[in-house]
């Protein structure tokens, strides 16, 4: 019997959450922390990294209360991807972290797909440049703030500098760093081509590893401010898609996760590397070691928080939809592009915005926020029609993330994507996967297939129903519709 503890930790857009996890995968205790996001300008998105090692730092006490810290035997963290680190010659950071979800860098991503060439861009990294990605964010600080970007001595991933904090080792996997840009994903290596595209060199990156793998063990400093022994391993982590694709066992060839948090994904894992010739999914490496392909949506449980947050003035989420009966399912006449923060995956359209179509004097408040669960998952259907396009036979797909949890929701997504959803007995995602790969990396399983074999198990499953998903395909036929239409009037209103 495995009596060990470990510690997943999932580093969220705004909050990060801490899971205590004992070695039968029983999750004993979890605490969350929130930090600020900052908007300099309309679209931009950035953050302190020093809000994140001082939320992680309050929630430990708390998540380890009442627990004999003495059995905690490793830390593996899975971090919102695409984040901008950049650290000077003292490793301090040097300005704020410019976020997945910032948009400033249209200019940058038109060089590096049109100048360059998509092509190139591609045959360099597996991917084209999206807003999001990192490498765009390099060019536009070179531009923009070129005093600050001599002084770039280190370059990292927001998981990365709660790592460094913790161990004073500068590292990054393998499935964080498909998402800079400047990985040759196929070969597990930077990119020489993108470095001299990006005028970066390879010493201001950091040491490269699956992961699973340890990079160290918590620093002295960190072991009496966290109340943690000295041994404590850390796991290199992942990037929190891959890391939640590890929570909720995707980790075999063709099996498929999607995630409703603050942006939606859909991951399908593969054994195999490949490239989606469209460059519309995202060819990553996966934290098992393998590879991955994947579909980004910007906005997708955010969605329904702006809605009833901002418009609503609710936070009764659930009673928002208690009016939402099967037989609605299908039939609303309202339509929403969730495009809040413009848009990825398949369009990659940084001036898309969101939009509801079909208001009359009849909509009721109910269709509103029904249009609103329906547009994201129109949106991820888009995606899942590519790897339909790739014939990737997708059976089934778990499902995670705070938007997953409500009981509609998963039935709309089981209906639109007509397709069996199964719901983890773990919905922890990205911090659970990082307890995982903490598990594996502490050599308490031989690989990260054997952990999700052992602990993974799915409670229930979400079947689509027949007359219903009919429905749906005739309303997905016409919410297709509606971006194309508005493609030319979104830089207009911006």
């Amino acid at each position: 019997m495995n009596n060990k503890l470990y510690i997943g930790v999932d580093l969220g857009t705004s909050a990060v959450k801490l899971l205590l996890v004992d070695g039968e995968g029983v999750i004993l205790n979890s605490v969350s922390r929130e930090y600020p996001l900052i908007f300099p300008a309309p679209g931009w998105c950035e953050q302190e990294p020093a809000e994140w090692w001082r939320a992680c730092t309050d929630g430990i006490h708390s998540l380890l209360e009442g627990f004999d810290a003495s059995r905690v035997a490793g830390i593996g963290c899975g971090g919102q991807m695409h984040g901008l680190v950049v650290l000077d010659e003292n490793d301090q950071v040097i300005r704020p972290t410019i976020l997945w979800n910032d948009g400033r860098t249209e200019k940058e991503v038109e060089y590096l797909n049109e100048t360059i060439g998509k092509k190139k861009i591609s045959e360099y990294t597996a991917n084209i440049a999206f807003a999001g990605f990192t490498a765009p964010k390099l060019l536009w600080m070179e531009k923009n703030e070129p005093e600050n970007f001599a002084r770039i001595a280190k370059i990292m991933l927001p998981k990365d500098y709660v790592n460094y904090r913790l161990t004073g080792v500068h590292a990054c996997d393998y499935s964080d760093a498909s998402g800079i840009l400047l990985l040759d994903v196929q070969h597990k290596r930077w990119s020489p081509e993108m470095l001299d595209i990006c005028h970066v060199s390879e010493k201001q990156l950091p040491h490269l590893y699956e992961s699973y793998e340890v990079i160290g063990t918590v620093l002295p400093e960190v072991a009496k401010l966290w109340g943690l022994p000295g041994n404590v391993k850390v796991i290199a982590g992942a990037g929190d898609n891959a890391a939640a694709a590890v929570g909720t066992g995707t980790v075999k060839d063709g099996s498929c996760n999607i995630s409703l948090g603050t942006s939606g994904t859909i991951f399908i894992a593969s054994d195999k590397f490949g490239v989606d010739p469209y460059n519309a999914l995202h060819s990553f490496a996966h934290a098992n070691g393998h590879y991955h392909l994947m579909g980004v949506v910007l906005s997708a449980a955010s969605c329904n928080k702006w809605l009833c947050d901002e418009i609503l003035q609710t936070k009764d989420y659930a009673g928002e939809q208690k009016d939402i009966t099967p037989d609605r399912l299908g039939r609303n006449p309202v339509f929403f592009l969730p495009y809040l923060m413009g848009e990825r995956s398949p369009i990659n359209d940084v001036n898309a915005r969101g939009t509801f179509v079909g208001l009359s004097m009849d909509t009721r408040r109910a269709d509103i926020v029904q249009a609103v669960l329906e547009g994201v998952a129109f949106a991820m259907r888009d995606s899942y029609e590519i790897a339909k396009a790739l014939n990737i036979p997708i059976k089934s797909s778990k499902l995670c993330g705070g938007g997953g949890k409500s009981p509609l929701w998963r039935q709309i997504m089981a209906n639109v994507l007509n397709l069996p959803i199964e719901i983890p007995v773990a919905e922890e995602g990205p911090g659970y996967g990082g307890a995982m790969l903490a598990m594996v990396g502490c050599g308490a399983y031989a690989s990260v297939a054997d952990c999700a074999d052992a602990l993974v198990k799915v409670k229930a499953v979400v079947e689509p129903d027949p007359e219903i998903a009919a429905r749906y395909e005739t309303q997905y036929g016409k919410f297709r519709k509606i971006y194309p239409a508005l493609k030319d009037v979104f830089p207009q209103i911006r």
